[in-house]
This record gives C-alpha cells, structure tokens and sequence, in this order.
C-alpha cells in the first residue's frame, strides 16, 4: 500500500538518499553537490523555492516528486517536475504514475499554463511512460547550464 502525501521537513533525509540514488542510476553520482543543510534552507526557509510530494509504504519514503514554479514570457505559469524518483526495488511498480499524478493535480489546481520535465534520451522506461500520458517530448531545445563555478567566474 502507497501514500502519497506532500514532503515535510523531517522528510529531508529520506529525500536526500533517494536524490543520491538517482545520481547514481543516471551514471553521476559525483556531479551531487546539494546538501541536506542546502536542501533545509531552500525548501523550508524564509523563501521557499521547491515543494515535493512523497511515496511511503508502511516501512519508508519509497519515490519523490520535487518541483518548483517557473515562468515562461510566452505562456506564463509553469510547474517544473525537476525529478521523479522511485527506489530500485519498486520501479514499474505504479509508485511513479502516483507521484506524477500527483504534480499534474497540483499544476491543474495552481493554475498553471505548462508542466515540464526532462528526461535523459537513454531512459527508455520513462520516455515510454511519458508518452503514454500524452506528454510532447521535444527534442528541438538544447538544455544550456552553468556550474557554480561558472557563474561565480562570469563577468558582463
């Protein structure tokens, strides 16, 4: 049995291990630089910037939701589904299908315009399942980054 309930606080810990499990399943474990402490300040402090949901069974958290809002200059409001992660032994399970629907109400009930994600191109299991739902996937946008570092070193 599966309960999906919005994340607390003390649910940090869990959330951090499952966060750590994913790096690992998408082949970067070393590229987690976030900390429990970072995760703390941004999601319960003065300004939270991101809210999750959670998937517990009767024993732990078992697969998260975390998402913030976003917004586009051409279609406004936008819920952004930063990661979807279920642990190993419970994938195809359903538990992901649950936390996914659980962000799509929550898009629908804060009015937002779109509801984005990624996927990494290799994870056919997820492509597979996003289709299933209707999503667009679009491989026209190139996702563009800069580390800490870069950011710290870039001068206008």
């Amino acid at each position: 049995m599966i309960n999906i309930r919005r994340g607390a606080k003390d649910d940090l810990p869990h959330v951090y291990a499952l966060i750590q499990e994913l790096a690992e399943f998408e082949r970067a474990p070393q590229e987690v630089t976030n900390t429990l402490e970072d995760m703390q300040r941004d999601g319960f402090g003065e300004d939270p910037i991101y809210k999750f949901f959670v998937a517990e069974n009767e024993d732990a958290i078992v697969g998260i939701a975390l998402y913030y809002t976003a917004y586009s200059t051409w279609k406004g409001k936008t819920l952004w589904l930063e990661d979807l992660v279920v642990t190993e032994r419970l994938r195809r399970s359903g538990v992901g299908r649950q936390l996914f629907n659980a962000v799509a109400q929550e898009a629908k009930e804060t009015g937002a315009k779109r509801f984005r994600w990624q996927v990494l191109d290799w994870n056919e299991p997820a492509i597979t399942f996003y289709n299933k739902v209707g999503a667009e996937l679009d491989n026209q946008w190139i996702t563009c980054t800069m580390t800490e570092a870069q950011v710290q070193q870039y001068s206008a």
